[in-house]
């Protein structure tokens, strides 16, 4: 194994992002692509490790940038700053998941018929976004995601669909889970929703602990979300 990293600069609507590019430049050919949304604050260096982490996996890992290059929030206020135009935008959004997308399949790595998505957080919205959009992926993975729909018209959701979600997830009330239910069957997903009791948000985010916004780390629920996702990734990209 031989975990190689770059970054690579795209462009979407005249703005210049940095996606993080993971592969094993050990094995030969083509092979899956998983790509990983961020939390709310951009790419960082825990995007960019489940990249890296999806690498030695055998896939390539693509942490994508949604902000624009070198854009990061250092704080809450700062990374509300960032996402809220997104979430107000979710268009916009969809456009710039989308672009991200197309400069992973671009990669000389890339097994273009086989793409899936991870994401965490704001990441797991997207995901999820990308996936209400009937998107030709393989399937999307949502950790503690928000789950609100984005709005636009409804299409065929062609992806399957793993949602990792904390039951006492104040981010994403029990209504939402509820309303997502109702929506991914009626788009036809073949869906999954691993519910997690005594777990709040951002449970897979390790040092994360701030109590007036319900958001703390639960090793339990981590470890059992990995291994759904790595299940269901399996099953995806075979």
């Amino acid at each position: 194994m031989s975990i190689t990293t770059r970054t690579v600069d795209y462009t979407h609507g005249g703005k210049t992002f940095e996606a993080f590019v993971a592969v094993d430049s050990a094995l030969q050919g083509p092979r899956p692509v998983v790509l990983v949304g961020h939390q709310w604050g951009g790419r960082d260096a825990f995007a960019d490790g489940h990249a890296q982490r999806l690498a030695a996996a055998g896939y390539l890992g693509v942490a994508w940038d949604l902000y624009g290059k070198g854009v990061r929030g250092n704080s809450v206020e700062e990374n509300s700053a960032l996402m809220t135009p997104l979430m107000e935008n979710r268009g916009e959004l969809l456009a710039r998941i989308n672009a991200a997308v197309a400069l992973a399949k671009a990669q000389p790595e890339a097994d273009t018929g086989r793409v899936a998505v991870i994401g965490y957080c704001f990441g797991g919205l997207c995901a999820l976004d990308l996936a209400r959009s009937g998107a030709d992926v393989r399937g999307v993975v949502s950790f503690h995601g928000l789950l609100k729909p984005n709005g636009l018209p409804a299409k065929p959701i062609k992806a399957k669909a793993l949602v990792l979600h904390g039951a006492d997830d104040p981010m994403a009330p029990i209504e939402d889970v509820v309303a997502f239910r109702k929506e991914f069957t009626e788009g036809g997903s073949d869906w999954q929703l691993h519910l997690y009791g005594h777990t709040q948000h951002a449970f897979s985010v390790p040092g994360a602990n701030i109590a007036d916004l319900g958001i703390k780390h639960n090793a339990d629920a981590e470890r059992r979300s990995a291994v759904s996702e790595r299940d269901f990734l399996k099953e995806v990209l075979a």
